[in-house]
């Protein structure tokens, strides 16, 4: 099966599953990896949807901070 032929058949599947209602589609938060710029630790931080730049303070040193 090529990668048209692939495309495609997932297209008519989403089409159907719609049609049905079976299947609802929802934009919720994001995720974003954060590494903090005083100690380097990752952080995971949660932006609700819209937003590009969210304040969080990390995990390891408490220092405030915000997502680029």
């Amino acid at each position: 099966m090529s990668k048209q032929a692939m495309r495609e058949e997932t297209e008519r599947l989403v089409r159907e599953a719609i049609e049905r209602r079976g299947l609802t589609i929802k934009q919720g938060d994001t995720r974003i990896d954060a590494v903090c710029g005083k100690c380097g630790a990752t952080n995971k931080v949660t932006a609700p949807k819209g937003e590009h730049r969210v304040r969080y303070t990390c995990k390891d040193c408490g220092h405030a901070q915000a997502t680029l």
